[in-house]
């Protein structure tokens, strides 16, 4: 078994400007998983750096209002929303409320840098 509480995990910001903590990564955890779950929070008034990953990616909103956008189509999330990113599909998110946008991420196959395109400023 493995246990892990996201306030008491390191959180560092992350290629695409979200604030990161990785969860579960098979890298990481020396556990077999054909995917990866990080947990992000994003700022009021701030939005995730747009990006591709080769995999897919569902989000899984715990917290604040925002906007998701992918490949130009805008979705409005809040607390309970789930949307599923295909693969090398151009995604960003952004927070439009007050209060932190909070959510998870699961990457499948498991998130690697190679496999991730940023868009820098």
């Amino acid at each position: 078994m493995i246990v892990k509480h996201i306030p008491q995990l390191p959180f560092f910001t992350a290629g695409d400007e979200t604030r990161l903590t990785e969860v579960l990564h098979p890298k990481n955890d020396l556990i077999e998983l054909p995917y990866s779950i990080a947990y992000a929070t994003i700022a009021p008034g701030k939005a995730s750096l747009p990006h591709i990953l080769g995999g897919s990616e569902t989000y899984i909103f715990t917290a604040g209002e925002g906007r998701i956008t992918i490949n130009e189509i805008q979705q409005k999330v809040a607390p309970g929303v789930v949307v599923f990113v295909p693969e090398n599909a151009r995604q960003f998110v952004e927070n439009q409320g007050d209060t932190e946008l909070c959510f998870y991420c699961v990457v499948a196959p498991a998130w690697s840098e190679e496999s991730e395109k940023v868009e820098r400023k």
